[in-house]
């Protein structure tokens, strides 16, 4: 969860923080319209016209995926981001893991989508590294 509150605070220092947009975060975090919550918290649930947002989802085996989608009520939209260059989870490869399982089993069906970028943001480092190691 940490590195998501990490992104908001870099998204609010790009935006200033005495602007009206790094308000704006600051009061959906405390009406609880913007929620940082742990996976673990999903199972029992029913979300109902939510945008849902699952970072990392490389690092998630197939039945996490099936458990958090299973999830989604009327009006739910679910995104799910991640990049299978960079899993870290030593019994999963890019094969196995959620994400790519998610990709493979989706394809045709009219309420998916998929989105491939094909350049990273954190820096010219990072990119190497994620390339060469």
């Amino acid at each position: 969860m940490q590195p998501l509150s990490d992104n908001l605070t870099v998204i609010r220092h790009q935006c200033g923080e005495e602007t009206q947009a790094a308000q704006r975060i600051n009061d959906m975090r405390e009406s609880e319209k913007l929620v940082i919550t742990p996976l673990a918290s999903i199972r029992g649930r029913s979300l109902q016209r939510m945008f849902f947002m699952v970072d990392e989802a490389q690092n998630l085996t197939p039945h996490e995926v099936k458990t958090i989608i299973t999830r989604a009520g009327e009006g739910t939209k679910i995104v799910f981001t991640g990049d299978v260059a960079q899993i870290d989870q030593p019994y999963l490869d890019p094969l196995s893991n959620g994400l790519g399982y998610l990709i493979s089993r989706m394809v045709g069906q009219l309420i998916y989508s998929q989105i491939a970028l094909e350049k990273g943001d954190r820096s010219e480092l990072a990119n190497i590294a994620s390339t060469l190691l």
